[in-house]
């Protein structure tokens, strides 16, 4: 029968022992490289954005995550009013907001 299944050889001795730092290493590296361009960046750009959304003010043109265009005309605590044409506004939660539009953007658009 061993002509259909190959024998199984046994691996030496002493080759198990020598991998085991090696590979804590290379697992401690990989850990260092998924930090700094993985987890550090997304950390940055949600600190940033909790930031804009805090400092969000009357006056201030918007784009929100929907991607309508306009200018803020309310805030609230967990909502902002912002004017998309004129006499038309609608509601939006401030964590919707997805940038800050410098002033006449409106204007242009």
């Amino acid at each position: 029968m061993s002509f259909f299944i190959t024998d199984a050889l046994a691996a030496p001795a002493g080759d198990a022992s020598s991998s085991g730092p090696a590979n804590l290493i290379f697992l401690g590296v990989l850990f260092v490289v998924f930090y700094f361009l993985l987890i550090r960046p997304q950390s940055k750009r949600a600190k940033e954005h909790r930031n804009m959304v805090a400092s969000l003010a009357k006056g201030d043109e918007v784009v929100t995550n929907g991607g309508t265009l306009g200018r803020i005309s309310g805030v609230g605590e967990q909502f902002i009013t912002v004017e998309i044409a004129d006499g038309i506004e609608i509601k939006v939660q401030r964590s919707a907001v997805q940038t800050v539009m410098p002033k006449g953007t409106i204007k242009t658009a």
